[in-house]
């Protein structure tokens, strides 16, 4: 069946609809991930966008039950050069197309994925619509220009959980002898984070982005998580007052969304980036050590570090493509944050260590009888 992809600049590219048919709206990204569709489709994060894949051949390994950040995708929508029709390996319980229906996704393939891959690198990411029920080209752009958007929008009540829950690990593991306590703020947090904070010895609580502040004190927590999530991170204002209210109290860790989150805390500002960063091949150079990781990436927004005033914060990480800041640390308060994804779903497993940091962290704080 015949699809499109309208941009809001009024560029349309043809292509074939693959698995349901309908429309959907959403900003137009890329992600450079030679694999993981599976983790990125699920990530939360990814919420109010329709994702572009760079990499030709999608679909080839097909669809299994672990691979997941989530109870299912949050993609608006997906776009691909070629969606495999075979399915080949061990791990394999489905595939793509039959995915993609089950689970209400809109995708698009026979698209010159290049071709919109560099024009979104020229002009910005946008708003966007695929369709494969509106044949309409100006309809289309119309359409998109009139769609939402990311900039100002509360995306993260989208999929936060709605009530405090505790992670119980991976079947088969040992709950029983966690010998630290982690409250996770759930922005749209991503499974394979709180799969690790239960592997580094943690009892997990996960609560709502909406969480006061003394509530999650209430808890007893040795220290707490800010997780990624998506859309603008001052649309979120509410969270903000809460994480400023937690400084000085115990640990924090803040990741990806959770690092602007923490930036606009401390009073400084966030801006949107031309067209993010979205892969798992992203270099990462530690300042400390000047040793270089390779990263897991998946954001729009930016802490601009130098706006944050009277606040002992430093840059630590730093993006070798475009010089952004990718991670910062409090030299007073027992908190630090990185803008890439450590828990690597899908990607390396370089930064691994930043979990073993907190953990030791947490460790200090309890040891110091704070717990």
């Amino acid at each position: 069946m015949k699809a499109f992809v309208a941009l809001e600049d009024g560029t349309v590219f043809e292509g074939k609809g693959f698995g349901l048919e309908g429309e959907k709206e959403g900003e137009i990204v890329f992600n450079t991930s030679m694999t993981g569709y599976q983790e990125i489709m699920t990530d939360p994060s990814y919420k109010g966008q329709i994702v572009t894949m760079t990499y030709p051949l999608i679909g080839n390994y097909g669809i299994n039950n672990d691979d997941v950040e989530s109870d299912s995708p949050k993609v608006e929508g997906f776009i691909a050069r070629e969606f495999s029709r075979i399915t080949s390996n061990w791990r394999a319980t489905g595939n793509l197309e039959d995915y993609f229906r089950r689970h209400n996704i809109i995708a698009v393939e026979e698209i010159d994925t290049r071709a919109l891959t560099r024009h979104l690198r020229v002009r910005g990411v946008m708003r966007g619509i695929i369709s494969t029920a509106d044949h309409d080209r100006d309809n289309l752009v119309r359409k998109a220009k009139g769609s939402r958007g990311i900039v100002g929008i509360d995306l993260i009540q989208e999929v936060t959980c709605r009530a405090p829950y505790e992670f119980d690990g991976e079947e088969g593991d040992d709950t029983g002898n966690a010998a630290l306590h982690c409250v996770v703020m759930d922005f749209g947090v991503k499974r394979n984070i709180l799969r690790i904070l239960h592997r580094k010895g943690c009892r997990v609580t996960v609560v709502p982005s909406y969480t006061k502040a003394e509530e999650i004190m209430a808890m007893r927590p040795d220290g707490v998580l800010l997780s990624n999530g998506p859309g603008d991170p001052e649309a979120v204002p509410y969270a903000i007052t809460e994480i400023r209210k937690l400084f000085g109290r115990l640990p924090i860790f803040g990741i990806c969304l959770g690092q602007q989150l923490l930036g606009l805390a401390l009073g400084g500002r966030t801006y949107k980036l031309k067209f993010g960063h979205r892969g798992a091949n992203q270099p990462i150079k530690e300042i400390s050590t000047g040793k270089v990781y390779i990263t897991s990436e998946n954001h729009g927004f930016a802490v601009d570090v130098e706006s944050i005033k009277g606040e002992a914060v430093r840059v630590t990480h730093v993006n070798l493509n475009d010089g952004t800041a990718e991670g910062m640390e409090h030299e007073t308060y027992p908190l630090f944050s990185v803008q890439y994804h450590p828990e690597a779903s899908p990607g390396p497993h370089d930064s691994y260590g930043l979990f073993e940091k907190f953990r030791k962290m947490m460790e200090a704080y309890k040891k110091e009888g704070n717990a």
